[in-house]
């Protein structure tokens, strides 16, 4: 299991958690389940709250704010992606000209991420046309504060461009690892093995992960035997399996605190 930050498990915990909201006493006995004392949990709620990721109200729950709320957004568009028929269109991006500092040029490359585009070269960032253009108001601001867009058709082959984009064999090959893990793991848990809270939290986050980076591509793009759906099917299956375990451990923690 990786070492991981109190912040990063309760940014991750309320991430996976509608509506995004816990009392600081259950996102601190779950931190506990990772080895992280008490205290040091309860500093890094200060300072998210500080940075404007959390906000706390009188009652001592948190809940998600800021950058981390839109994140959440994007985690569930990620899960129950809309797309549209694909005409062969092509969205292009093109840097303008000018000076760019440091920050901008990583605000860019942010949020065209976030938007499943790719760079092909310096300064020019595409996907097929196939997602709303609507989509994410936040990133679609930040990339036309800096670039043109464009729709076009390039030349050559389609699929040979959009393997030259995106890793796709890299993220099939961990689709694929990822699928068997929450297969596995989730029959352990229908069966009420001892699965630690910890490590069924690290395979349910990673996977969520995978998703939201999954390019989202038109069908006559994919390599064959995609794997996108089987992740999708296996998160959702394993999702619900590790919630009901770990919604018991809240209760039970609730119920100690009273």
């Amino acid at each position: 299991m990786a070492s991981l930050s109190a912040r990063s498990v309760v940014a991750s915990t309320l991430l996976g958690t509608l509506p995004p909201r816990l009392p600081g006493r259950l996102l601190v006995a779950f931190a506990e389940e990772f080895g992280i004392n008490p205290g040091t949990t309860r500093v890094a709620l200060s300072r998210m709250v500080d940075r404007g990721e959390l906000v706390r109200d009188d009652e001592s729950v948190y809940r998600l704010a800021g950058d981390l709320l839109e994140r959440q957004g994007r985690q569930e568009a990620g899960l129950a992606p809309v797309t549209r028929p694909w005409d062969g269109d092509w969205e292009i991006h093109v840097v303008r000209t000018g000076g760019r500092d440091a920050a901008d040029r990583a605000a860019l490359r942010r949020a065209a991420g976030h938007l499943g585009m790719a760079e092909r070269r310096d300064g020019v960032w595409m996907r097929p046309a196939n997602l709303d253009p609507r989509r994410l108001p936040a990133a679609r601001s930040i990339v036309a504060e800096q670039a043109d867009r464009f729709v076009g058709r390039p030349d050559g082959a389609p699929a040979e461009l959009a393997a030259a984009l995106f890793d796709l064999d890299g993220w099939s090959a961990t689709a694929r690892r990822l699928v068997e893990s929450m297969e596995t793991t989730s029959a352990l848990l229908a069966g009420d093995a001892a699965v630690s809270l910890a490590d069924g939290f690290e395979l349910a986050a990673s996977s969520l992960r995978h998703l939201v980076a999954d390019p989202l591509l038109p069908a006559p793009l994919c390599p064959p035997e995609w794997p996108a759906a089987d992740l999708r099917a296996a998160y959702d299956e394993y999702n619900q399996a590790y919630r009901a375990r770990l919604s018991a451990f809240f209760r039970t923690r609730s119920r100690v605190a009273t």
